[in-house]
């Protein structure tokens, strides 16, 4: 098992209001309420209110996210081009 190289992947919840991710490879959509990604592990979906993405560096793989932390759920239907194409969905949405 690899913990410390690329394929190490796990996260900490503290209180509910905050999260961090390691193993984190793309983030393909997010609101204040879901945030799809990928991971070293396989796609994550994150669930909850308020949602905040407070750091995102690609290169160490990690994620930081604030806000009420209802559900974090392993989505194995996803694939990366489905997040490219929710992340496409939501910019247009944005963009109406």
């Amino acid at each position: 098992m690899d913990v410390h190289g690329d394929k190490a992947h796990g996260f900490a919840v503290t209180d509910r209001k905050s999260i961090t991710i390691r193993g984190v490879t793309q983030v393909g959509a997010f609101d204040e309420v879901e945030i799809y990604m990928a991971t070293v592990r396989g796609p994550l979906l994150l669930r909850g209110e308020g949602l905040q993405i407070t750091q995102l560096n690609l290169d160490d793989k990690i994620l930081s996210v604030e806000g009420r932390i209802d559900s974090v759920q392993y989505v194995e239907e996803q694939s990366p081009q489905n997040l490219k194409q929710k992340g496409k969905n939501l910019l247009e949405r944005l963009l109406r």
